[in-house]
């Protein structure tokens, strides 16, 4: 009993010491920031006041997907963005953070470049005259980067009709009177481009990282310096020191990639351990999502918007407490400021910005310059705990928008994170991939090789779900045919090849779970992990589960036909309709794997078109079979029940 209970006393602290990291990491514990203000890094002035200067802003567009295809409303409401939308607010620079087209076939399963999306996109840059009006840096996605063979292919459209023409991470620098700020651009796109889905992973290998490495000193001197990507931190695989590491010195990181999960996860925005944001944007798409941003004496502060709604309000000073970061900001300067700044773009004039604060009416804010309202405070009211401040902006027009955040003046105070987004935004899904994929295969293989080698099952209790389990893997791990076919299955979907046929169109390769080989290339696994664990969860296990419950129904003394005739109708359909279920499951892989890679694909494919074709006649074998070893285990089983 005392070592038991010790056991338990060390189960609970490993599990309460794991908990604690966890919390730790995903910025879930109400812990002091990890990062502090360090007193020399201390500049509590120019503080915000009453001027108009030490201010300016940007706008932020990602995954436009503009299509041949589909819904010509996306490319009608980015021409009105780039005149309406920008002749209203007048930004500085606008970050186009990838996927400018979709890129994709007809039926939305395949994948092709398509120079007319491109022309679309390249037309409306030009006839809003939008490169004119303001700075306007658009860089690759994934769907950018679909079937390229390499960089001088003549289907990079992105050089002859973006509006940067240039492959790779850059560094933009934002000139102002009172200070540089930088903007680097992370190019983690895949080249080559293989099709869909195998580049949803963005990927950086060493000679990038260095390129990125070097951008970042180079912006070590500019007041701040923002990074820009398409793909979340979370997708790219990268080697050490991470690029979660190398952007460290970063204010923040602006993405897209992840289209708010299909609307499960519409903001997603987390903090690294380093102390950079990440701030994932939603889909232009679906969604019609912007991101405006501003540095208001070197505070940074955004919103996330949705195109057509009016007025647009960002609160400058005080900034939000949850995207406050003492390392990378003057905050200092928020307890020295003397006014209130807003600011308030409409269609029309703004006709009054009323602010509160902890619900107590301030009055109304008066119009500075520009976009730019003020109201004159006193900061030290608020020096204790937190405080919500709400801005209510009227335009003449009529048309209203309130916003408010919490702020705080007192230092080492903070606000958590959504735990699913950190979590989402924090973790390295490929590696989580690699390790799902390998200890689920590993696991399918300790089981079938144990049972193969443990005695035969000596059957003293009542047969229940466990031990009809146990010795259906006796049976299926013993006879040569079923052993060696599920074994076989398991090792070809680690190590075989699972197709051979057009990676890219006119470039031949071999996909593996560990990667693809296309054009004297190898590009590493990323998604292949994924699609290897949809193959062994949706398929490659319950075939094996499926061929043990046949099996068992065989030393039961049943064939196929009266198996079905016993009368246990809502135990025996299920088992067959769901095998049925994921059998066509495997039909459609089949399919889409001849859509998206061709015919050579179809019919050079074991692991899909090949499995296909063979599960019928193992399947048949299991009700057909009648061998010796068979013969035996339906003895053992049959005099069981009768005793």
């Amino acid at each position: 009993m005392a070592i038991v209970l010790a056991l338990r006393v060390v189960a609970g602290l490993v599990a309460a010491a794991l908990a604690a990291l966890l919390l730790e990491y995903y910025g879930l514990a109400d812990l002091p920031s990890p990062l502090p203000h360090l007193p020399h890094l201390q500049r509590p002035h120019p503080a915000p006041g009453p001027e108009n200067s030490n201010i300016f802003w940007g706008l932020q567009i990602s995954d436009i997907h503009l299509s041949r295809f589909r819904d010509p409303g996306r490319a009608i409401d980015l021409e009105k963005f780039c005149s309406e939308t920008i002749d209203i607010i007048q930004p500085a620079l606008v970050l186009a953070t990838g996927d400018l087209t979709d890129a994709k076939t007809k039926e939305q399963l395949g994948s092709r470049q398509h120079e007319v999306e491109w022309q679309t996109y390249h037309g409306i840059l030009k006839k809003t005259r939008v490169l004119e009006k303001t700075k306007w840096l658009d860089i690759k996605g994934n769907h950018d980067a679909y079937n390229i063979p390499s960089l001088e292919s003549v289907k990079n459209y992105y050089r002859k009709y973006s509006a940067v023409r240039r492959d790779g991470s850059f560094h933009y620098v934002h000139s102002t009177p009172f200070g540089n700020y930088s903007f680097i651009s992370v190019d983690a796109t895949q080249i080559p481009g293989p099709k869909r889905p195998y580049n949803f992973f963005g990927i950086l290998d060493k000679k990038q990282m260095k390129e990125l490495l070097f951008l970042a000193k180079e912006s070590s001197r500019s007041n701040h310096t923002i990074w820009f990507g398409h793909f979340t931190t979370s997708t790219i695989l990268c080697p050490s020191p991470g690029i979660q590491s190398t952007m460290s010195s970063a204010t923040a990181y602006l993405c897209g990639h992840l289209h708010t999960l299909g609307g499960l996860m519409p903001v997603l925005h987390t903090r690294h351990f380093q102390g950079t944001l990440e701030l994932e944007l939603g889909d232009w798409k679906d969604n019609r999502r912007y991101r405006i941003f501003a540095f208001d004496h070197d505070l940074f502060s955004f919103a996330d918007l949705t195109f057509g709604e009016w007025p647009v309000v960002l609160i400058t000073n005080p900034k939000s407490l949850r995207y406050s970061c003492a390392k990378h900001e003057p905050l200092e300067r928020l307890l020295h400021s003397t006014h209130i700044r807003v600011l308030a773009f409409s269609l029309s004039s703004i006709a009054s910005v009323t602010v509160k604060i902890d619900g107590v009416n301030l009055g109304q804010a008066i119009h500075l310059s520009g976009p730019i309202f003020i109201l004159k405070w006193n900061p030290r009211n608020y020096s204790n705990g937190t405080h919500n401040i709400e801005v209510t902006v009227q335009d003449s027009a009529g048309r209203r928008k309130n916003v408010h955040h919490i702020f705080s003046v007192q230092e080492n105070m903070h606000l958590t994170f959504d735990p699913l987004a950190s979590f989402i935004l924090l973790t390295d899904h490929c590696t989580v991939a690699r390790v799902l994929f390998v200890l689920i295969v590993l696991i399918q293989l300790s089981i079938l090789i144990t049972f193969r080698y443990l005695a035969h099952p000596e059957l003293k209790e009542p047969p229940g779900f466990i031990n009809l389990t146990s010795f259906s893997l006796h049976v299926l791990s013993k006879i040569d045919i079923f052993y060696y076919s599920v074994l076989l299955l398991t090792l070809y979907t680690v190590l075989g090849p699972w197709f051979f046929g057009e990676i890219i169109d006119g470039k031949l390769g071999c996909c593996f779970s560990f990667g693809i080989f296309v054009n004297g290339h190898f590009i590493q696994g990323g998604m292949t992990f994924v699609v290897g664990i949809l193959q062994l969860a949706f398929f490659n296990i319950p075939l094996m589960a499926y061929l043990c419950w046949s099996l068992l129904q065989r030393c039961f003394g049943q064939s196929f036909r009266s198996h079905l005739y016993q009368g246990k109708y809502l135990k025996i359909i299920p088992v067959h309709l769901l095998m049925l279920l994921l059998y066509i499951w495997q039909v459609y892989s089949c399919y889409f794997l001849h859509v998206t890679f061709g015919i050579l694909a179809l019919l050079m494919s074991p692991l899909r078109t090949w499995l296909t074709l063979l599960t019928p006649v193992l399947i048949r074998c299991v009700w057909t079979l009648n061998s010796t070893e068979f013969g035996t285990f339906m003895v053992q089983l049959n005099s069981h029940l009768s005793s």
